[in-house]
């Protein structure tokens, strides 16, 4: 039975556990990058016609991660607001040196 989170702070040590794989890290890091993106573009722009991407652009890249490199199923599904969160912890993380891209195992603790 998995344990239940009752604060992002608890879940983004298991939310890290599940982010292991490098390539993984790396399109998590893009699909972020490109949601914060076509955000931005489309606040400028008013061209509210692509809002449709950001789930397409944010979860394609990171569900490609999951099934295919961790080869496990999305916290999104059980945590989706924690989830979220800390997709974007994670992309700050990494773009400071809080977190690396090539990891071990056991380095993925916060």
């Amino acid at each position: 039975m998995q344990k239940k989170y009752s604060t992002l702070k608890e879940f983004y040590p298991f939310y890290l556990s599940e982010h292991s794989n490098s390539t993984s890290r790396i399109l998590h890091f893009i699909g972020t990058g490109l949601v914060i993106t076509l955000v931005l573009y489309l606040v400028v722009s008013q061209n509210w016609n692509l809002i449709y991407l950001l789930p397409l652009v944010g979860y394609g890249f990171a569900w490609i991660g999951h099934f295919f490199f961790e080869k496990n199923k999305p916290a999104t599904v059980q945590y989706p607001l924690y989830s979220f969160c800390s997709d974007f912890i994670l992309f700050k993380d990494l773009l400071f040196g809080r977190q690396k891209f090539f990891v071990e195992k056991e380095e993925t603790r916060a």
